[in-house]
């Protein structure tokens, strides 16, 4: 069995207070500032919370002593439709009542310096439910009989050895030797595509010309394709490579905005959107700190990615995006110029210019737990706003922080011990996500936190090359 006992894992209340006081001291240094747009989501999958659905009991180990918590399968509700079924990787993060959620790639959650990430992956592909015989998978773990709830048990059990590093065993000694079955069987798989993306983003270039290519990744068989009708009334298209108008594209599709010679200086939207099951394996990731998640199952569910196109006749043309970036713990903001002009920027106290026809991707360093909000401006009403909380790390990192001596909200919730579905609770000793009574606690220290954004407010105004700054 993975060892790790006492590692001395952080309890969510120390972090949070830690954090809340940092939070305190940015808010007195910086002032509050609003975050109400999150940075675009990369595309794909956009759904809220619904709670833990499918679970037993676990135990974590660690210096402040034993924990006993819910582990199993959460369901979520896809906008658009469509149902997804995931585990949890952030096991001392509490979820959050009817949090929103967008797939992520790997490299903007805490999976983005997991070693291990590969093998949660196998485990997905490899246990309940993708293996819904459980007999079949009881006489692989050799783990005795098996029901749903300890199937889904063992399962969040393995995915947290390897997700937080965790000290964790299953109750149930079925579900416990599926566990260590899943962990000592687990090999490193690569990450899965994405449901639905579109790359890059954002493209600017000169009315007359094609704007473009915004490339289509995606894991469905056909995407629908289709341009804000604003736009088309003013005769801007979406075609093809052979410049032929594009209602569907597919994996690999190259996308083009077909602007008129002469067209008014504007900017529009294109929207690709499929019906698709999403990949097992994908991240979920919630800007409300509501803990991470990982794809275990998904029935047909809707995706949707947009892409965005600014043009003008002269002058400096940019087109502006941005995303997040664990590895370098902050936010890529992306700038690229396609007019006749160099477009100059002033971000975080520098400026900087991209040239015509170059661009330029600039990291702004934000704390972990840390709200952001940048603005970026350019000619012709050109705005682009991204804001959100940068979320790269699990709470259970190992800290020479103190932990705290009461039991932080980990994963329970939702159904009660032994259902599979309505909203009882649990039993006195399981700690229950969003109902314990830390939770005003955490709520009001969750709001400090949204508002230390004015700790890491940052604005990029465009500038004409040599001016002087506003």
């Amino acid at each position: 069995m993975f060892s790790v006992r006492r590692w001395g894992a952080t309890r969510l209340a120390a972090a949070v207070l830690a954090s809340g006081l940092a939070a305190v001291g940015a808010i007195a240094a910086a002032g509050p500032a609003a975050a109400d747009d999150t940075v675009p989501a990369s595309g794909g999958a956009n759904a809220v919370l619904d709670g833990l659905r499918t679970f037993g009991q676990a135990v974590i180990h660690n210096d402040a002593g034993d924990q006993k918590v819910g582990a199993g399968l959460f369901q979520m509700t896809v906008e658009g439709g469509g149902t997804l079924q995931t585990y949890c990787i952030d096991v001392h993060n509490p979820t959050q009542a009817n949090a929103k959620y967008q797939e992520k790639p790997w490299s903007q959650t805490s999976l983005h310096d997991n070693a291990d990430a590969g093998k949660i992956r196998w485990i997905l592909q490899n246990s309940y439910p993708q293996v819904n015989d459980l007999s079949k998978l009881a006489a692989a773990a050799k783990s005795g009989a098996l029901t749903e709830k300890t199937a889904a048990t063992g399962t969040q059990v393995a995915i947290w050895r390897f997700s937080d590093r965790v000290d964790v065993e299953a109750v149930d000694p079925a579900a416990e030797k599926l566990a260590d079955w899943l962990e000592a069987s687990a090999r490193d798989l690569e990450e899965p595509r994405a449901s639905l993306t579109l790359d890059p983003p954002a493209v600017s270039g000169k009315s007359g010309d094609r704007l473009g290519p915004v490339t289509v990744h995606t894991d469905a068989a056909s995407v629908a394709v289709s341009l804000d009708p604003a736009a088309e009334a003013t005769g801007v298209k979406v075609v093809g490579r052979d410049g032929a108008p594009a209602t569907a594209a597919a994996n690999g599709t190259e996308l083009f905005f077909d602007v008129p010679k002469g067209a008014a200086d504007g900017s529009t939207s294109l929207t690709a959107q499929a019906t698709t099951k999403v990949p097992v394996g994908r991240a979920f990731a919630s800007d409300s700190k509501s803990q991470t998640q990982i794809l275990a199952g998904s029935s047909d569910s809707t995706v949707k990615a947009t892409a965005t196109a600014d043009w003008a006749k002269k002058g400096a043309i940019p087109a502006v995006s941005a995303e997040k970036n664990c590895a370098k713990g902050g936010v890529d903001v992306t700038a690229a110029n396609q007019g006749d002009e160099p477009f100059t920027f002033e971000l975080a106290g520098t400026e900087y210019t991209v040239e015509a026809g170059r661009s330029r991707t600039v990291t702004v360093p934000v704390k972990e737990d840390q709200a952001y909000d940048f603005t970026i401006t350019g000619p012709n009403g050109f705005e682009k706003n991204f804001s959100g909380v940068l979320d790269c790390k699990t709470a259970g990192t190992p800290s020479t922080d103190r932990p705290s001596p009461e039991p932080s909200p980990a994963s329970a919730g939702g159904s009660s011990e032994g259902s599979t579905g309505g909203s009882g609770t649990s039993g006195e000793d399981l700690a229950e996500t969003g109902s314990s009574s830390a939770t005003p606690v955490i709520a009001g220290i969750a709001v400090a936190l949204v508002a230390v954004g004015g700790g890491a407010v940052f604005l990029l105004r465009r500038r004409k090359a040599g001016t002087a700054g506003e």
